[in-house]
């Protein structure tokens, strides 16, 4: 996981697999069928011993951070959680990997695909071993409201499988490790957590667990926070669907060059330069940009945000713009970018 400090400083994984009895918790309406399915379809991703960050301990079992099967042996994670280390090459995504299950069965998994923009990796189960696989759950994609209850299963500092339990906060936080907004929830996590999923009451992953800001001065490299940050279910849903498919997952270019231009005490999203496809359809430069089929526009990030999760290349999208006072919707085929 990565563990940001007051100063932005990142942190990384580490613990020993312990078994014990997970956690439980009393959270009024969740519902503890959920809990249970959450907790079966959560693995652990195993580190390697090899690794020469890993400390050598044969015979021992090094959970290094968490998984979740969805559905046909397929096994998603954070592409960070999976990385390995190699002397010359330095950190790079291993073409298999093993996993611990829930029923304590050391699995092999295979590189399916990954998206290092966006910290997803997946892996699949070889066919002959997916029959022990317990579980398995689904994304829900569907906008998180502030406040809605979650809770997320894995192995913070190595140990577990344990349970957290919070709510959602902010839904749309960006920070400079991942090249997309996060959903921020109060709920503790550990270096360990990294990949985990982020449950709804229904036991489908709103989110995956990315990052956990300290907020505690630790001379170690393994830590825990409230503050965690997950991938929306919404994108990392788009990103395992085109890793299964075995197709690039393609992104949706609207052509703007945005700035920020101060307006009294408001800064407005303003066109600094146009090129294709927005010049075609009509866009200026020092447009001010409103409103994109009808979700307003708050900053550049915003727009970037919504054309990565809700647009696909050849679709059609209206922006208002004001220029000169006046508002205006033009409509853009966005390209593939």
């Amino acid at each position: 996981m990565y563990q940001l400090g007051l100063f932005g400083w990142l942190m990384t994984w580490g613990g020993m697999f312990l078994f014990a009895v997970p956690l439980h918790a009393e959270q009024g309406q969740l519902d503890q069928s959920a809990f249970l399915r959450a907790k079966q379809a959560t693995v652990g991703i195993l580190a390697d011993t090899q690794d020469l960050r890993m400390p050598d301990v044969p015979g021992k079992l090094v959970v290094r951070g968490t998984g979740f099967h969805l559905k046909d042996g397929y096994i998603v994670t954070a592409r960070h959680a999976a990385e390995k280390y190699e002397p010359v090459m330095g950190s790079v995504i291993p073409r298999e990997i093993r996993i611990l299950t829930d029923n304590l069965h050391e699995l092999p998994a295979i590189l399916v695909g990954d998206n290092a923009f966006m910290d997803v990796v997946v892996y699949r189960v070889p066919e002959e071993h997916r029959a022990i696989i317990p579980g398995g759950t689904s994304f829900n994609v569907a906008d998180m409201a502030v406040g809605t209850e979650v809770f997320t299963v894995g192995y913070p500092l190595g140990w577990g499988p344990a349970m957290a339990f919070g709510r959602v906060g902010n839904t749309n936080v960006f920070l400079p490790t991942v090249e997309t907004r996060l959903i921020q929830a109060d709920l503790s996590s550990c270096s360990g957590n990294s990949g985990g999923g982020v449950f709804n009451a229904q036991g489908e992953v709103i989110g995956i667990v990315h990052a956990v800001i300290r907020t505690e001065k630790e001379d170690t490299t393994s830590s825990c926070g409230r503050l965690t940050f997950a991938i929306p279910g919404i994108l990392a849903e788009r990103i395992v669907s085109a890793a299964i498919a075995g197709k690039p997952l393609a992104f949706s270019r609207l052509g703007l060059h945005l700035t920020s231009v101060r307006e009294g005490t408001k800064l407005l999203t303003v066109v600094k330069d146009v090129v294709e496809p927005a010049k075609s359809a009509g866009v200026q430069k020092h447009d001010i940009i409103l409103e994109i089929d009808g979700v307003k526009i708050i900053d550049g990030a915003q727009l970037k945000n919504y054309l990565i999760e809700r647009t696909t290349p050849g679709q059609t999208v209206a922006v208002k713009v004001r220029r000169a006072g006046v508002d205006l919707t033009l409509h853009i085929v966005l390209r593939g970018g």
